[in-house]
């Protein structure tokens, strides 16, 4: 049954100011565009401000700024892409999953699975894992051995979780994702490649989200740690003994290097490049497609992209890029030269 709440009953338990009719019945939330009268809508960008004339929804969430911009029904709130965000959760419930472990589920020895947490078909729970309370273990996933689990984490289908790795409170982890795996830790020796054991693991705090088919890999020799709040989207590689801190979001197909510590409240564009054994700062932002070679060691906004252009203008330019370092040489030969000439005169 879908979930239904009045205007008034929305802000008693979120907060905000109403203004307008508090009993309008609220059945989801909607884009200004496509908004229908049971619907809660919200303006986060000003771009958008115009539709407010147009739209066809029953209430609006607005920033104090823009509390007068129409008659509608309204929450007046600090933060009103948040505020969607927890009025969106609050119509959209997770279902609820039925405590209890699948017939066809496989359980080692000495697993503990807490009685109010649900392990579903074919999942397979490893020897002395442990599932805290109220914890989803969606189909097929795959709980290595030792590996333990915080309360109300929710393990969508096929997510696999290597031996011996931590993980806290609230986790959400998507189908694919792979916690655990190898770092890549090979020597060369006599002309051939030998592997070099990963005998760390992979610790997660409280809170974090990791995207489908992201892969987060165990340490080779100390851990690899993602801190609380950490959100990472999918298609995300992150490398062993990186740390990651609490509160930072990253963007898709970011690729991380090995032993690279990335500060608290980053926030990081899809398809960066992070190389390893670098340092990034707390609240540093980098620019997607950007490529970091250096430590960031100070908070601000970071980009290594060239733009684009026309074909046939991109291939003059990346022609100049290569003799670039020949021309500042030349220039520096034309300056001095220019300073000696002032200096006869």
């Amino acid at each position: 049954m879908t979930a239904s709440y009045l205007l008034s009953e929305i802000a008693s338990q979120l907060g905000g100011r109403v203004m307008g009719d508090t009993g309008v019945r609220i059945t989801q939330i909607a884009t200004l565009e496509t908004a229908q009268p049971d619907q809660l809508s919200f303006l986060t960008n000003s771009k958008y401000r115009a539709q407010l004339a147009t739209t066809r929804a029953g209430a609006v969430i607005l920033a104090e700024a823009d509390a007068d911009a129409t008659e509608l029904p309204r929450i007046i709130t600090d933060n009103p892409y948040a505020y969607f965000a927890k009025a969106s959760a609050m119509l959209n419930p997770l279902p609820e999953a039925k405590p209890g472990v699948h017939p066809s589920a496989v359980i080692g020895a000495g697993a503990k699975i807490d009685a109010t947490a649900s392990v579903a078909a074919t999942a397979v729970i490893g020897e002395g894992a442990s599932i805290g309370a109220f914890s989803v273990i969606g189909e097929g996933c795959c709980i290595g051995a030792n590996v333990a689990i915080g309360s109300r984490a929710r393990l969508y289908p096929r997510v696999v979780i290597y031996r011996g790795c931590v993980i806290g409170d609230n986790l959400i982890a998507h189908s694919g994702a792979v916690i655990g795996a190898d770092g890549f830790g090979i020597a060369m020796d006599e002309g051939r490649w030998i592997k070099i054991p990963q005998i760390g693991r992979v610790v997660i705090g409280n809170d974090v989200e990791v995207g489908a088919n992201t892969t987060i890999d165990r340490g080779a020799l100390d851990d690899t740690v993602i801190e609380d709040g950490v959100k990472l989207d999918n298609q995300i590689q992150v490398a062993h003994n990186v740390r990651i801190g609490a509160h930072t979001a990253i963007a898709g197909c970011v690729g991380i290097a090995g032993s690279t510590t990335i500060g608290r409240y980053c926030r990081i564009g899809g398809s960066a490049g992070i190389l390893g054994h670098l340092h990034i700062a707390d609240h540093v932002e980098i620019a997607a497609f950007s490529l970091i070679g250096k430590s960031i060691r100070e908070a601000g906004s970071y980009a290594a992209i060239f733009p684009f252009s026309k074909t046939d203008d991109w291939r003059k330019n990346a022609v100049h890029l290569r003799h670039l370092d020949d021309l500042v040489k030349r220039i520096k030969i034309l300056e001095q030269e220019l300073d000696s000439i002032k200096l006869k005169h």
